[in-house]
């Protein structure tokens, strides 16, 4: 049975294979332009493409953080973590 520190240890390597792969395609900036122009040139590109997609990426992200927001608001309120980390 495959334990989960083998399978942090499989994502880890899939990661860094993988993340520099999309780097290496995505990587077409000049050396003097900054992250947020670089991402405002990232969007407005993707916005040209398809808005609806854009639109539809949005909404999933906004809808990943309130999962993840209430996620957490149910594990503070519901368990007994804060006892076990001495916050209670």
């Amino acid at each position: 049975m495959i334990g989960a520190i083998e399978i942090l240890i499989i994502a880890i390597i899939f990661g860094i294979i993988y993340g520099r792969d999309a780097i290496d395609k995505t990587f077409k900036k000049h050396a003097d332009e900054g992250v947020v122009e670089s991402f405002a040139v990232d969007v407005k590109d993707f916005y040209k493409k398809d808005p609806k997609r854009l639109v539809l990426l949005v909404a999933g992200g906004v809808g990943a953080f309130i999962f993840v927001a209430v996620g957490i608001y149910w594990a503070l309120t519901r368990t007994d973590i804060l006892k076990m980390i001495g916050l209670q």
